[in-house]
């Protein structure tokens, strides 16, 4: 059976996200879809044409998540996810997302392509006065600091020059004082101009 009629079996023949019965069409979910039921669905050409043109949403036509969200095919609800991301800045879409529960490996496939993110959801490293502060920089310390298994004191003004970032931890970065590699809490640093 190829993708389309089982597709069509499985919905029965109507849009898996607003229920359409016209031009309907298969659509494999990126990324990587590798042309399965599993990881396609069965879309008609007006939600086609919005989810591969955001500037063409018409909030009113995705109402229709209020029902597909409960879908139990995860292609689907990574669609319904995707979409409810994009519109989330509508009250009705954002209260959905809430309700919606999406297993650990369905969430991770809705996030795959970044949907919903934007620079300010980026996480960033800050010093004491809220400045972003990004690998390479060059800080100033604004207190002494005991530097354990050293045994000694970072004074308060010393710079610190082209410091890296501890990936898996925000309030720390890494950088050289008195030769020694020591690990520093950003709340304990100033950007340098």
């Amino acid at each position: 059976m190829s993708t389309e009629k089982a597709l069509q079996v499985r919905s029965e023949s109507k849009c898996e996200l607003c229920g359409a019965t016209e031009s309907l069409g298969v659509y494999e979910v990126p990324p990587g879809s590798n042309g399965s039921t599993d990881e396609c669905i069965l879309i008609c050409e007006t939600c086609r044409e919005q989810i591969e043109n955001p500037e063409k949403v018409d909030v009113h036509h995705w109402r229709c998540l209020n029902d597909s969200m409960w879908s139990q095919v995860p292609a689907v609800q990574v669609m319904v996810w995707r979409m409810l991301k994009r519109l989330s800045t509508e009250a009705w879409p954002q209260d959905l997302l809430d309700m919606l529960y999406l297993d650990e490996g369905t969430q991770a496939w809705a996030q795959a392509t970044g949907e919903g993110e934007s620079d300010e959801d980026a996480v960033k490293h800050v010093d004491s006065n809220g400045a972003v502060i990004e690998s390479g920089d060059t800080v100033t310390l604004i207190k002494d600091l005991n530097v354990k298994g050293a045994n000694f004191t970072a004074k308060r003004g010393t710079v610190v020059r082209g410091i890296s970032l501890v990936a898996d931890n925000l309030e720390h970065i890494e950088g050289r004082v008195n030769g020694q590699q020591i690990v520093i809490l950003t709340k304990f640093v100033k950007k340098a101009n």
